[in-house]
């Protein structure tokens, strides 16, 4: 069985897409790795990189070809600078080559080298890439990677788990089990996953680890409440967070996130101003994401807007305890996002925007749920509901840009969970007539079933409404 942590499912990156822009930046720096393992490093005279299926047919909006170059380059999506990586791609187009893995200058020339396959489609996974070292002596290696959803990378045949393999305490591959486990050893939802994370790290690290994720989202929601302008991309879209944030805010004093904050929960807005802040928090985290800013996935980028909005929501107009409710939440989400990639799918090129915006509302409606006292049944009843009520959405996006309709999708997707959770809290888990494991079967089925031109292809749906020009990114 698979075993995913919580901080497999959470990732600190770069946008805006997960799958199309953290998966092949990390499959970059690995082959590199993996190059520098079999001895050829010092032989590169050349690189040839081959993108195929969605990831080619949406490679350009999703800024596939940058992240490949800076993965390449040896940037890393956590620490890099994102206020510099426009001028480091345009030094490489310019030089017409890299310095790979941070300390060989090599000869790539992007429009030359970096294809976009959009005929051809690998069966493994849709979203595939090939990466070809051509050797100092004539030889060539070549190596294939498959971003599946998240951030996950893998190669064909490899295990596409995140941590490494483990014997954990309380192997859960369902719903059901997460249940058992708890109700066995007298266990909340947290308290089960957290034993599970003792597995792979100490308190301490389990600790620090969930206050960076929550930084890291925190301090996304606030750049994005403060950041205008137009999008990048050519679609024009202009960003909203900042002028709501600010007409409901006010001259109210602040100086940082907490602040910020501080300064929402003091204004006791209405309902129709909290129902507009929880919409704000979650368009703040996706502008982000489609400026090439750094978020969280949770579980993806293109629904990283969720979580961060519905944990906000609960800090701000529901009493919530930071100190704690933080690391419940964060946990409880995680699990649920874990138990859907391992019995479906977080991959839109493989389901859809059900995997993306579905899952990660159903992951923060477990976590509300959990935070405002829910017991395990109605944790799992509130992920049911959210996601239940995502089932068939489709993954269209404009121009390949992860803007419209996912900056929107956020805020729907949020705003379904606090209604998923507000149910659950109100409802008698035993007279629901399908539960989580049901409802995750079905997702899978349905995204078996669904075409792939609403598998993020830009191939159907909304993304023919549209005609526009994207630009090289």
């Amino acid at each position: 069985m698979s075993a995913i942590s919580v901080f497999d499912i959470f990732k600190i990156g770069v946008g805006p897409s997960s799958s199309h822009t953290l998966g092949p930046w990390r499959a970059a720096q690995r082959v590199v790795e993996h190059w520098r393992q079999l001895g050829v490093f010092d032989a590169v005279a050349g690189i040839e990189v081959d993108l195929y299926g969605s990831l080619a047919k949406t490679g350009r909006g999703h800024m596939t070809d940058m992240a490949v170059m800076l993965g390449l380059s040896n940037e890393d999506p956590v620490t890099c600078d994102t206020r510099t990586i426009p001028h480091r791609i345009e030094a490489i187009r310019h030089s017409r080559s890299l310095l790979l893995g941070g300390h060989r200058q090599v000869p790539f020339d992007p429009a030359v080298d970096l294809r976009f396959n959009s005929r051809i489609s690998l069966p493994y996974h849709p979203n595939a890439l090939t990466f070809t070292a051509r050797l100092a002596d004539g030889g060539v290696v070549a190596e294939t990677y498959y971003s599946i959803g998240g951030g996950f990378i893998c190669t064909e045949g490899e295990s596409d788990q995140g941590a490494a393999a483990v014997a954990l305490p309380f192997p859960i591959a369902s719903a059901r089990d997460l249940l058992d486990y708890g109700g066995t050893n007298d266990l909340t939802v947290p308290e089960v996953v957290w034993r599970n994370e003792l597995t792979w790290r100490t308190p301490e690290e389990i600790h620090e680890g969930l206050r960076t994720t929550w930084q890291a989202m925190k301090e996304c929601v606030f750049r994005g409440c403060h950041a205008e302008g137009v999008l990048p991309g050519g679609l024009g879209v202009v960003r909203r967070a900042a002028t709501l944030s600010r007409a409901m805010l006010g001259a109210a004093p602040y100086d940082d996130a907490d602040s910020w904050l501080a300064a929402i929960r003091a204004s006791r807005p209405t309902f129709q101003q909290t129902l507009a802040w929880v919409s704000c928090f979650a368009l703040a985290v996706n502008e982000e994401n489609a400026g090439f800013g750094r978020v969280v996935t949770a579980p993806t980028n293109g629904a990283a807007g969720v979580i961060p909005a519905v944990l906000l929501h609960y800090l701000c107009f529901c009493n919530g305890d930071e100190a704690n409710g933080v690391e419940r939440f964060l946990l409880t989400a995680g699990e649920i996002g874990s138990i859907i990639k391992k019995t479906a799918t977080i991959s839109a090129a493989m389901g859809g925007c059900q995997a993306e915006i579905g899952v990660s509302s159903a992951m923060a409606a477990a976590g509300l749920a959990q935070c405002l006292g829910g017991s395990a049944a109605q944790v799992t009843m509130a992920a049911e509901i959210a996601l239940e009520h995502h089932l068939g959405l489709t993954c269209d996006p404009v121009a390949g840009l992860v803007q419209i309709p996912c900056i929107e999708r956020n805020t729907m997707g949020a705003v379904k969970a606090i209604t998923a959770a507000t149910l659950a809290l109100a409802s008698e888990p035993r007279d629901a007539k399908i539960g989580l494991d049901q409802v995750i079967e079905t997702m899978w089925q349905t995204a078996q079933d669904m075409s792939v031109k609403y598998k993020e292809t830009a191939e159907g749906g909304l993304a023919l409404q549209i005609a526009v020009n994207v630009p090289e990114c």
